[in-house]
């Protein structure tokens, strides 16, 4: 963890070994989010785990639950909406706004998000 990283609950919090949390990355946890092993937020991402419902007049606080995958890698200013997991080596790019779940070994990009590829790990020979 950056120690400009932010984090709004930290007992909401977990993550497991080599999880990284980037320079000025922000957890926004009403909710459980949970960052599974070498796992990466890269610097200015934002996840953000709360939002309201607008079709109420009340607007009342809805709260999500977020799984970052092993080996998951969250660009810089990536922005994870409430409720959405990666899956297990799944990217998002730079400055992506993610609103659904993210399939393992997919990479997106862009607002929203889309999928272009899916990520292979390349060997070295």
């Amino acid at each position: 963890m950056y120690p400009s990283s932010r984090i709004y609950a930290p007992f909401l919090l977990t993550l497991d070994d080599h999880a990284c949390l980037g320079p000025y990355s922000e957890v926004y946890n009403l909710g459980p989010v949970h960052l599974e092993a070498r796992s990466t937020l890269s610097q200015q991402a934002y996840i953000c785990n709360g939002t309201h419902d607008l079709e109420d007049p009340d607007q009342p606080l809805l709260v999500g639950e977020t799984k970052i995958g092993k080996e998951a890698f969250i660009g810089a200013r990536g922005f994870i909406m409430p409720g959405v997991s990666l899956g297990e080596g799944a990217v998002v790019g730079a400055c992506a706004v993610v609103t659904k779940d993210v399939a393992p070994w997919t990479v997106v990009v862009g607002n929203p998000a889309r999928v272009i590829k899916k990520r292979e790990i390349k060997m070295p020979k």
